[in-house]
């Protein structure tokens, strides 16, 4: 009975989608506007995942993320008597228990959950964060039938340039782990740890006990939002501080803690006496020591204007799809690196530059860490607030300033000192061998024992030509290899026999036929 009623609600679901997907002419192709008003369409849900997909600019075309950024998770609340449902589930008692006040009004209505003020019974001023009643199999079905209406969707536009089903796999799991409250209560708890030291930022007091995996309870911010000029300005706050501070700490969060607040919009920016405030941190980003360092090298390659270097640290980051064209890649960056070989590293805008690594990448067909793709759209957040607040500040100095300070605070001297020794005693032996290597090989010369050993790579359109080629070679000598022996055999009085011939010849010349029809047909049928 039960499943009769799920498979009525997913072909009811079903039907709405494909209503929706032909209400914009989804055969007719897909264009980035086209995308976004088919999720604002379909609901919250769609505009969560929007908002996920958003983050994929090593996956998705950039024209599509842009696109993306614009929707907006604002959605009609859900009824209050939901939200003391989830209270009572997730608390076990009435949430008057709990709470000695609850505005029954949301300060937001998100896709996933819903943000009341409060008052805690021992009488501190909290905000509660309630995820949607059923959001979880809503949006589980929702990714089934998302896998089942993409086979609907023709095989031009977005199609050909990514595979959306393993893009809706990532943002599943990206909004699973969103909607785990506990994981945010986690990253709220780390980044007050990596910030302790950090005299200008603080991070909302998190409610432990009153925190489980649908409601998140953690101190009520006031202030002013970040972009809210006005009114920092009357109340004697300096904007360029306020920006200079902002990239500095949003830097040192990327590069020295490697755990970044991976949506720094406005709206989770505030500023509170003197301090800035950072909240909702469901969406945090992750670098590793080797994420770290082979993006530095990245920068460093720009600006010395070695490709090389560059090369290196994009194939040691990425994950590859397919067997990466190293020589593309060359050039791919070779072309990028001429806009910026006259600059220093301080004139380098990290957030564009991440935006055309990321281009070049996904061109070669070669993906990001998940952490990376973040940071790339967090930066380009981040550069637009500072736009709004302080334009003056240059984002690049300060990221600059603070990159130079961490690679001076983290040399080894003794590790540094030690490799540079290795490498000269290796340099020196090289060079006393040399002498002996070169007399080895005009020797060898002269006996004409020299051996060569070549390492080519050709590319894929050779590579076809050559197996082409090959397997042409190998069956005309099969036709001529049959056709001389079935004329030897039809020359003999060899039984039994065939229309007065041997059958055996008969047999010979007939496969001959037949594979020279099949290289015949193959030709015209693949047009080459």
């Amino acid at each position: 009975m039960g499943s009769s009623v799920e498979e009525k609600s997913n072909g009811s679901r079903l039907k709405e989608m494909t209503a929706v997907l032909k209400k914009h002419k989804i055969m007719q192709g897909l264009t980035p506007e086209k995308l976004r008003l088919i999720l604002e369409d379909l609901g919250p849900t769609y505009i969560k995942l929007g908002q996920i997909m958003s983050l994929h600019s090593d996956i998705l075309p950039k024209e599509y993320c842009d696109e993306l950024m614009k929707l907006c998770s604002d959605v009609a609340p859900m009824p209050f008597s939901q939200v003391e449902e989830v209270l009572q589930d997730s608390f076990g008692v009435s949430w008057k228990e709990v709470f000695s006040s609850l505005d029954p009004e949301p300060l937001g209505a998100a896709s996933i959950a819903q943000v009341y003020r409060a008052v805690l019974q021992s009488g501190e001023q909290v905000v509660v964060k309630v995820q949607r009643k059923g959001i979880y199999e809503i949006m589980s079905r929702d990714i089934a039938l998302l896998h089942k209406a993409y086979r609907l969707v023709p095989p031009v536009s977005i199609k050909e340039l990514v595979n959306l089903d393993m893009v809706l796999d990532e943002m599943w799991a990206v909004a699973q782990e969103e909607m785990n409250f506990l994981t945010e209560a986690a990253n709220m708890e780390e980044f007050a740890r990596y910030n302790k030291e950090v005299a200008f930022v603080a991070t909302p007091v998190l409610y432990r006990e009153y925190t489980t995996t649908h409601v998140l309870v953690m101190e009520y911010i006031d202030g002013y939002q970040v972009d809210n000029k006005e009114s920092l300005i009357e109340n004697g706050y300096d904007l360029n501080e306020i920006g200079s501070k902002l990239v500095d700490n949003y830097i040192r969060q990327v590069m020295e803690d490697g755990f970044f607040h991976a949506d720094p919009h406005p709206g989770n920016i505030r500023i509170r006496d003197g301090k800035i405030v950072w909240i909702d941190m469901g969406m945090m980003g992750r670098l590793t020591e080797r994420d770290k360092k082979e993006l530095t090298k990245a920068i460093q390659g720009i600006a010395a204007g070695d490709v090389g270097m560059i090369q290196d640290a994009v194939l040691a980051l990425g994950d590859f799809r397919e067997e990466p064209d190293t020589a593309k890649l060359y050039k791919d960056i070779e072309k990028m690196l001429e806009k910026y070989g006259s600059l220093d590293m301080g004139e380098i805008d990290v957030a564009v530059l991440m935006q055309e690594m990321m281009e070049i990448m996904k061109v070669n067909r070669i993906s990001m860490p998940h952490g990376l793709s973040m940071l790339a759209r967090g930066l380009t957040q981040m550069e637009g607030v500072l736009t709004d607040i302080s334009p003056q500040i240059n984002m690049v100095e300060i990221a600059t300033a603070r990159m130079k300070a961490h690679l001076w605070q983290n040399f080894d001297w003794k590790k540094e000192l030690k490799n540079s020794g290795k490498d000269v005693f290796r340099a020196v032996n090289k060079t006393i061998e040399l002498p002996t290597q070169l007399s080895k090989i005009l020797e060898e010369y002269t006996r004409g024992q020299t051996k060569i050993n070549l390492d080519m790579h050709a590319s894929r359109e050779l590579s076809r030509l050559l197996h082409r080629l090959v397997r042409n070679i190998v069956m005309g000598l099969w036709v001529m290899a049959l056709l001389i022996s079935s004329s030897i055999i039809c020359t003999t009085d060899m039984s039994p026999k065939l229309l007065g011939i041997p059958a055996l010849g008969a047999m010979g010349y007939m496969f001959a036929c037949i594979i020279v029809l099949y290289t015949l047909i193959k030709h015209f049928v693949s047009k080459r």
